[in-house]
């Protein structure tokens, strides 16, 4: 089984439990706080994946962490324990990434990349979101990139539909036509 999905089956559970019980966006800030902290110690990133470092001492540094760590939910707590009782705090920034997304679901918010030979002005961006959100029918949030070689227009990707309505791909169906008629 691939970490990707061991980690969304962690987030899963993790997400059901905290459903039941808890603030679903509290400890989706937590166990985004907790990535950043071990994104932030180089250190602390080596004790947990080192494999010479055995299970209890991982988890006892861990523990640590947590005690030092004032206000944190218990589902995150036992989540984070469990992962170092199981050698897998490598994974919990797949887990984290898993329950954000899971989160977004049940939220009905969709993550929509676009992509523009310029960048889009706040008015066009606005307009842009609400006909998405209105295809989607979700709330769309927007990722834009900026790519010159589309020369005009725009490309839009929400979730696995892509709507392309660059000028590159208009002049490559007129040249299609053209060449279809000689």
């Amino acid at each position: 089984m691939s970490v990707r999905s061991v980690a969304r089956r962690y987030a899963a559970v993790l997400f059901e439990v905290v459903q039941k019980s808890g603030d679903l966006a509290t400890v989706e800030t937590e166990l985004n706080a907790f990535v950043a902290l071990l994104d932030g110690n180089s250190e602390l990133q080596t004790v947990f994946a080192h494999p010479a470092i055995s299970t209890p001492k991982k988890h006892a540094v861990l523990e640590q962490i947590l005690n030092t760590a004032p206000g944190m939910s218990g589902e995150v707590r036992r989540l984070l324990l469990m992962l170092a009782d199981r050698d897998r705090l490598g994974i919990v920034r797949d887990v984290a990434s898993a329950y954000g997304a899971r989160l977004m679901v049940h939220r009905n918010i969709v993550q929509a990349r676009i992509t523009t030979a310029t960048p889009l002005p706040d008015g066009k961006r606005e307009s842009l979101t609400k006909a998405l959100s209105a295809a989607a029918s979700a709330d769309v949030r927007l990722q834009e990139a900026v790519d010159p070689a589309i020369m005009g227009g725009i490309v839009a990707r929400v979730g696995s539909v892509v709507y392309d309505a660059s000028l590159t791909r208009q002049l490559e169906k007129m040249r299609q036509q053209l060449l279809a008629q000689m």
